[in-house]
């Protein structure tokens, strides 16, 4: 995993003031991580189009276009001219190496916005716009010097944005960078070192970026074992029983030794499920919500769900049930709560009186998880998304790994399973939230099948092939 900052800009002066490096150099290394991915992917000869801006986010792509030119048929457009003293000194060499500059835009091999980088704060103006879409008309592989333009300081979108196929962002990752409503316009995201190693160029954070290496597996290394030696965990399975149903294969499929459906009404789940009235005596960890709707009565949910002392997943139809909310304020007590942003809002409310859009969290995702941490530090809260946030005490989590596949119904109810077996089975909270969603999108992203085809039980089959021999 890889650390998260709101902002670079005190890295860059320590760097000035502590290392003694200059802005020149660390401008040159940022341009140098741009040109190594077009070296290491793009021949000899192939043509570049590079659009710098005013100032030193325009400067490093006058940078990258000296340190192409020779190599590579190389276009360097200023159509706004430059302004700062780096781009101007940036300019003065590029143009003493020859390096071609033109007016007009051309589709190329490989365009690169280098118009604005981090923290742009106000709206583009029309012609920045008209510009962004000519670029983004033209076919060729485009790449965003440090943050596409149109995307704000804070990752929100612009009426128009440049769309990367990749972003190679300077120095350290950057929460902007991670908002879901950007994420087709920042494309694939990369990090350039500016001339010293992370370790030393980045300072400490609690907030990070999962990678597929993360992954840890409930692998099975002992060989003298049984089935309770694994967990045994319930489920409830409500009104729309297909959900809870989902969960349990999902469950036992991840390596519950024992999973049970908590019914009101006769099931016919797989063999490998059980199904009872009550929660079985020798549960390790509970799963609620998933199709729950008004099935139970509240005495029952008060004695089984409230009043236990279970590890307990917390998902769907629980978020409108102030009973099942009660359970937030256990603090002695695993709690794991898994809402797309309209349940947030659901359970927003009913914690705070505060009413919230989903286009209103969906801007502020990074600050609601905060606020909701600030109140319940000891709840584990996951809120899915493009761009999963999973959040317990002050750290944050960042699974970035998910694609449009997961957009159908039942993938949740996967979720949640894979959690609560993984809670089952004595992981942590914030261990079987980060663990569960990694689960499930590196599940999803080997389904081999067409993107609007993939089922919730593909992607129970497809975890089975995760561990390797």
């Amino acid at each position: 995993m890889h650390k998260l900052f709101k902002s670079c800009y005190k890295f860059d002066q320590k760097c000035y003031e502590t290392y003694g490096l200059t802005e020149d150099i660390l401008m040159e290394h940022a341009a140098r991580g741009m040109a190594e991915y077009i070296q290491n992917r793009f021949e000899k000869g192939s043509s570049v189009l590079i659009v710098s801006g005013v100032g030193n986010n325009g400067a490093d792509g006058i940078v990258l276009a000296r340190q192409l030119h020779g190599t590579y048929e190389v276009k360097l457009v200023l159509p706004f001219g430059v302004k700062s003293e780096m781009a101007k000194l940036q300019l003065q060499r590029a143009e003493a190496l020859g390096v071609n500059i033109v007016k007009e835009l051309y589709d190329s091999d490989v365009i690169v916005d280098a118009l604005f980088g981090a923290g742009l704060n106000r709206e583009i103006d029309k012609e920045t716009q008209y510009l962004l879409h000519r670029l983004n008309s033209f076919k060729g592989h485009k790449i965003a010097c440090d943050v596409p333009t149109g995307i704000g300081e804070n990752g929100t979108l612009m009426p128009m944005a440049f769309k990367a196929d990749v972003t190679v962002t300077m120095g350290a990752f950057k929460e902007g960078l991670f908002l879901d409503e950007s994420k087709d316009s920042i494309g694939r995201i990369i990090r350039a070192d500016l001339g010293i190693s992370s370790r030393q160029y980045e300072g400490e954070s609690k907030t990070f970026v999962l990678e597929s290496s993360d992954l840890s597996l409930p692998s099975r290394l002992t060989e003298a074992t049984h089935k309770g030696d694994f967990g045994h965990a319930a489920l409830f399975c409500g009104e729309k029983e297909g959900a809870g149903i989902i969960a349990g294969m999902a469950c036992s499929r991840f390596g519950a030794g024992l999973t049970t459906l908590v019914v009101h009404d006769k099931v016919s789940p797989p063999a490998y499920l059980m199904h009872a009235t009550v929660v079985p005596d020798n549960a390790s960890a509970i799963a609620i919500g998933m199709g729950l709707g008004g099935h139970f009565e509240s005495e029952f949910l008060q004695k089984y769900v409230v009043e236990s002392h279970l590890p307990v997943l917390l998902d769907a139809d629980a978020f409108y049930s102030p009973q099942l909310l009660g359970i937030l304020e256990q603090k002695n007590r695993e709690v794991v709560i898994t809402p797309h942003p309209k349940e947030f809002i659901a359970l927003w409310k009913r914690l705070t009186g505060e009413i919230l859009t989903v286009s209103q969290v969906q801007k502020s995702r990074f600050e609601m998880v905060r606020r909701f941490n600030t109140k319940y530090p000891h709840v584990t809260l996951l809120l899915k998304g493009a761009n999963t946030l999973i959040m317990q005490e002050e750290n944050l989590y960042v699974n970035p790994l998910g694609c449009s596949k997961l957009s159908k119904g039942g993938s949740g109810d996967v979720l949640s399973g894979l959690i609560v077996s993984l809670l089952a089975q004595g992981y942590t909270g914030i261990e079987a939230a980060v663990q569960g969603s990694l689960t499930l999108v590196l599940s999803v992203n080997r389904y081999k099948g067409a993107s609007y085809s993939m089922l919730p039980t593909d992607i129970i089959d497809v975890l089975a092939q995760l561990e390797v021999p």
